[in-house]
């Protein structure tokens, strides 16, 4: 795992450029049969049935799972969760409770089960990469990724002890598994598998950060990150500080129009949310040679080559997809951007220097 980033670095130089970043008319049905190899592949590896037995087999080495006697069972959590009374309620209190947890991490995560220890609070976080233990301590945020997938991990809302305890992160909950929601593309969700899990971590084995350079050994190693070099790309911008820390940014005309299709955020500014992270899949070089303006990681086509993690989480809810050429027209190309829920084809047509992009169709559920 901790080799990823030189592997994919090795797999991305035994494919050209024109490879990686181009599909032509000639390998099209060819590149679609290998799209349905890689569909059937992936529904292979990543949607096999789940059991007990192989969550455990494949569970972290750092992760420690106790069976509970007494505990607070899946559907009483998440039918309390989805308590419209019990959630107003909720979130009334919500602002108030984990305002210094907000404010300092900029509400880069959602927080429940607030703990404090001498003169350091703690906070579990989740976002749209995992689970996280959030920790502030002479005013100082610090955020620790667990590693474990929401794929086959549920952690209870309502944690009814302490979530630190005797140098461990104890957090109980249950196995399950995501289901497809009939008639809603792009929703899941959840079954319990088995309940009554106490899921533990020792606390130096979930803060350690050989490279010190902000994100624990276990985000790096979910990511594809390296975490025994503090400057992943060798850019000379620290993985914590460099919005695109697994490749060095470069200025190319290719480049320029896969940051044009950069989900918009507005006139927010994420350059500080160190911990937001949109994640891409593509082995494209002029896409990986962006300079977005929010950080951005990466992961392999080749599922061989994806961190564990990526492979059984859906962490990616936004693509962009290789460069089709006009073969009447060398300055005119065809791309296309997909969400969870839409799609758009452009044509592209550099011209004087800059891109002009117009919708060719598309969707929207």
């Amino acid at each position: 795992m901790r080799y990823l980033f030189l592997l994919f670095l090795i797999f991305s130089c035994s494919k050209t450029v024109e490879d990686r970043c181009f599909e032509s008319s000639d390998s099209l049905t060819k590149h679609l049969k290998n799209d349905e190899d890689l569909i059937i592949d992936s529904h292979d590896m990543q949607m096999q049935e789940y059991d007990v037995k192989r969550i455990i087999a494949e569970k972290p080495d750092y992760l420690q799972i106790v069976n509970l006697r007494e505990f607070r069972s899946f559907k009483k959590d998440s039918i309390e969760l989805n308590s419209e009374e019990i959630m107003e309620k909720k979130w009334k209190e919500y602002d108030s409770e984990f305002k210094i947890f907000n404010d300092k991490f900029s509400k880069q995560f959602t927080f429940s089960n607030q703990q404090k220890i001498d003169n350091i609070l703690y906070a579990f976080g989740r976002n749209q990469l995992g689970f996280w233990l959030c920790k502030i301590e002479n005013e100082k945020p610090s955020a620790y990724f667990l590693g474990l997938s929401f794929s086959h991990y549920y952690i209870n809302e309502v944690q009814e002890k302490p979530i630190i305890n005797n140098g461990f992160l104890e957090i109980e909950g249950s196995f399950v598994k995501i289901i497809k929601v009939p008639g809603l593309p792009g929703y899941d969700d959840y079954s319990a598998i088995e309940d009554g899990k106490l899921f533990k971590i020792k606390l130096d084995d979930l803060i350690k950060d050989s490279d010190s350079d902000g994100y624990n050994d276990i985000f790096e190693n979910s990511f594809g990150l390296n975490p025994h070099n503090k400057d992943s790309d060798g850019d000379g911008t620290d993985d914590f500080n460099d919005l695109n820390p697994m490749f060095k940014s470069e200025n190319n005309k290719f480049t320029q129009l896969y940051e044009m299709l950069l989900p918009d955020y507005g006139t927010e500014n994420l350059r500080d949310n160190n911990y937001f992270f949109q994640v891409f899949i593509s082995d494209c070089d002029y896409f990986h040679q962006i300079k977005p303006k929010y950080h951005v990681l990466f992961v392999s086509e080749d599922l061989k080559l994806q961190p564990k993690y990526v492979k059984i989480t859906d962490v990616s809810s936004y693509g962009i997809d290789k460069i089709r050429r006009n073969k009447s027209n060398p300055n005119v190309f065809y791309i296309k951007q997909w969400g969870s829920s839409s799609m758009t084809d452009y044509s592209a047509e550099y011209k004087d220097g800059q891109w002009i992009l117009k919708i060719g169709g598309g969707y929207i559920i």
